[in-house]
């Protein structure tokens, strides 16, 4: 079914049923997207999750599964999905989430859309994030997220705000997706995750960037492409 409603939608869709099929079929050649079911034969969806996410921070992912407790979901998008969608669903609902994750994925930022803060270096061209002179590629919503807070240093979003903001208007999930993608960011990030520098907790309201610190170039480069 999903097949079909995403071929009349006009995408070209192939189809494995086996785990381990899906891993090879993965590694034959490039794609746009992946749907990531996590009951599967041979490996599950969460070894498959892992091994894509090895393989290429990049490519975009969305688990759809039976299984649809918060938990589920959370463990899903730590393990790198960039959104969940419990069954049953909607195909209306799957075909709007998988061109809204396409539309992100293909649009391309402005060359000098670089930001420095200190040693820290936020790429969204690359989507990658620099620190202490180490490159580390970023999923599309961990780049989405990252570039959005870092372009609002020191203001504070609710989970719900960064929901609407970087998601997008209406979308429908479980305010613990912004948490998890905020863990994902600070191992990556930061020196500690456990005292995070950058991406800071503000209690009982949500996640502020703290962009306290930078020299002033960095701080101007940031402030000019706030404006853009």
């Amino acid at each position: 079914m999903v097949q079909l409603h995403l071929g009349e939608a006009g995408f070209a869709v192939h189809r494995e049923s086996d785990g381990r099929g899906a891993m090879r079929a993965i590694d034959r050649r490039a794609w746009d997207l992946v749907l990531l079911d996590l009951t599967l034969p041979g490996a599950d969806g969460w070894d498959i999750c892992r091994y894509l996410r090895q393989r290429d921070e990049r490519l975009p992912v969305i688990i759809v599964s039976a299984r649809a407790s918060e938990a589920h979901r959370v463990l899903g998008l730590e393990l790198g999905a960039d959104d969940y969608l419990a069954k049953p669903f909607s195909m209306l609902e799957l075909v709007a989430r998988v061109r809204a994750l396409l539309r992100r994925a293909q649009r391309s930022p402005p060359p000098d859309a670089a930001l420095h803060f200190g040693t820290l270096r936020i790429d969204p061209l690359r989507r990658e994030v620099v620190r202490d002179d180490t490159p580390t590629a970023l999923t599309l919503r961990e780049s989405d997220l990252l570039g959005f807070l870092a372009r609002h240093p020191g203001q504070v979003f609710s989970r719900a705000d960064l929901l609407d903001r970087v998601w997008g208007p209406g979308f429908e999930g479980f305010e613990h997706t912004a948490n998890s993608h905020i863990n994902r960011l600070r191992q990556k990030i930061e020196a500690n995750p456990q005292e995070p520098r950058w991406l800071q907790t503000v209690w009982g309201v949500g996640y502020r960037f703290n962009g306290a610190g930078s020299v002033a170039g960095d701080a101007a480069a940031a402030t000019g492409e706030a404006r853009q």
